[in-house]
């Protein structure tokens, strides 16, 4: 991502993405758990909220910090930035597949079959 505020619209598209898939689900396939898709729904709810405010994080130095090098500073602190984000991409990472594999526990039997056939073709 380029910026902070690209990078919130992308988690919250993906987000968006993953709950609407879950609403959608829980109206399109009969047998499905609507309770345990709802209780989803909350968990990207919660999911997309704590990633958001992840994003928003700060250098905790300051150019005096490091006798006014400029260049040592610049290096520290893009060596934070890159190290908070690859931490943001994997944690939210793993949480967006746990949340598919429990969207996938949600689903009947012979929906998970349609769908295995419907990938086999």
């Amino acid at each position: 991502m380029s910026n902070k505020r690209l990078l919130k619209k992308e988690i919250r598209n993906i987000c968006g993405a993953l709950a609407g898939e879950c609403i959608i689900a829980k109206w399109a396939i009969d047998g499905i758990d609507a309770e345990k898709m709802n209780e989803i729904v909350y968990k990207i709810a919660d999911l997309q909220e704590t990633t958001i405010e992840r994003v928003s994080v700060a250098f905790d130095r300051t150019p005096s910090s490091f006798d006014y090098d400029m260049k040592a500073y610049n290096k520290a602190r893009n060596q934070y930035y890159k190290a908070a984000f690859k931490s943001l991409k994997a944690d939210f990472n793993k949480s967006v597949e746990e949340i598919i594999k429990e969207m996938n526990a949600c689903l009947p039997a012979a929906a998970k079959e349609a769908a295995k056939a419907a990938a086999a073709k």
